[in-house]
């Protein structure tokens, strides 16, 4: 099995964890990054774009691509590509809810399905000679609830790893993730357990561990606008102290790194465009106000020249420095 840095993780998520992304997270100490899901067929078939969303950097290791898919030899294959592309880990995509997956009968839909799961998992674990962690939910809905019993499928065949959300599928992210019911998952397994779901804070995670008794936390939606709290959490479980959050000008050095990265990863255009959802974040994490975070977010996402953007966040700063009763 993979050793991970620590036991906070950042999760995969479509058109997020690209490599700008993964790059600052991995360098603010993130215990694992893994790159957005791709479907298998695109993967196998080496489809320019989708290369170019698993891309990894030297400095990012271990190197984790995350696959979905519901055909077996197709998974199989984008395993060997992930390989060849000199992945250190391949995770299987069990557990993404949105209806453009599970339409297709891949991601959570597969919850429903365990017989042919588990022809997939036997397809990547055979496929290559790399660790295989597998990410699912609780299961598709309240009436199938069977993630524990895939879990115990899943080890048998190889798998090392699981995470696993705490919602069904068609929970989607609404009410609470319930951290309790992962705690089934563990009692079920000798593999390491992630939980996921709703933890935005160090108190969350805390209350997370203590229901699921799982390994570690993979965190999403909550790194977005924040890709420091990864690092900063799993440091302050491994240690017990608490890093000093990361002050204004750090803030805007890694906001105009993150910024820089992306233009010279898609191009200008391309990357003007991606950086903008970035930006909304990282602008509404500043923010105690809402009508502040409008005001900036309107401009920033509106500029179509770098250097503009570049200067309005420096004047944003400026202006959070003149009066800190604006800031979060």
């Amino acid at each position: 099995m993979i050793e991970l840095r620590n036991r906070v993780l950042l999760a995969p998520m479509s058109g997020i964890t690209d490599l700008p992304f993964r790059r600052i997270a991995h360098r603010l100490g993130a215990g694992l990054v893994v790159a957005e899901m791709v479907a298998s067929k695109m993967l196998a078939g080496a489809h320019k774009q989708t290369l170019k969303r698993v891309m990894g950097a030297p400095e990012i290791t271990p190197y984790v691509i995350q696959i979905s898919g519901r055909c077996p030899h197709e998974t199989g294959e984008a395993a060997r590509v992930a390989a060849d592309l000199g992945a250190d880990m391949i995770d299987i995509n069990m557990g993404c809810p949105a209806r453009k997956v599970t339409k297709g009968l891949a991601g959570s839909a597969l919850m429903k399905e365990p017989d042919l799961a588990l022809s997939i998992i036997d397809s990547v674990v055979g496929a290559v000679n790399l660790p295989v962690s597998l990410k699912m939910r609780l299961g598709w809905d309240e009436h199938l609830l069977n993630a524990a019993d895939i879990a115990i499928r899943a080890e048998q065949a190889g798998v090392q790893m699981l995470t696993v959300h705490g919602r069904t599928r068609n929970q989607f992210y609404k009410g609470q993730a319930d951290w309790l019911a992962i705690s089934d998952v563990v009692k079920a397994v000798r593999v390491p357990v992630i939980a996921n779901g709703d933890i935005i804070d160090f108190s969350a995670l805390e209350t997370c561990l203590a229901q699921s008794t799982a390994s570690g936390v993979m965190i999403g939606r909550g790194a977005q606008g924040r890709p420091w709290i990864v690092g900063e959490f799993g440091a302050r479980l491994a240690t017990g102290a608490s890093p000093a959050a990361p002050t204004l000008a750090v803030k805007q050095a890694i906001i105009a790194e993150h910024y820089e990265d992306m233009l010279s990863f898609y191009g200008v255009e391309l990357g003007l465009r991606n950086a903008r959802k970035h930006l909304g974040w990282y602008i509404d994490d500043l923010f105690k106000r809402r009508s502040d975070a409008l005001t900036w977010r309107a401009r920033l996402c509106r500029e179509e020249q770098p250097v503009n953007v570049i200067k309005a966040l420096n004047e944003m700063f400026a202006s959070i420095e003149g009066d800190r009763e604006l800031a979060a």
